[in-house]
């Protein structure tokens, strides 16, 4: 199975949500409702929902997906 990598911005526990780059599968990112976004300054388009990440992993988990790690400072 692929590999998501999930984070926030500084403690946005309400999001949003950044759930992919530009090589995402395109259904799971609109299954997520994330939309590509390239911020000001930056060369790089990531995938965002405003989805807390807590609705991320519940949505995730209806396919099968499980965390495997966390980490936080």
């Amino acid at each position: 199975m692929p590999h998501l990598l999930i984070s926030t911005q500084m403690r946005l526990e309400c999001g949003p949500t950044f759930v992919g780059d530009k090589d995402s599968d395109e259904e799971l990112m609109e299954y997520l409702q994330a939309s590509p976004r390239q911020q000001l300054g930056q060369s790089f388009v990531e995938y965002a929902t405003d989805l807390s990440p807590r609705a991320v992993l519940d949505l995730l988990e209806t396919r099968g997906w499980t965390v495997v790690s966390m980490c936080g400072i």
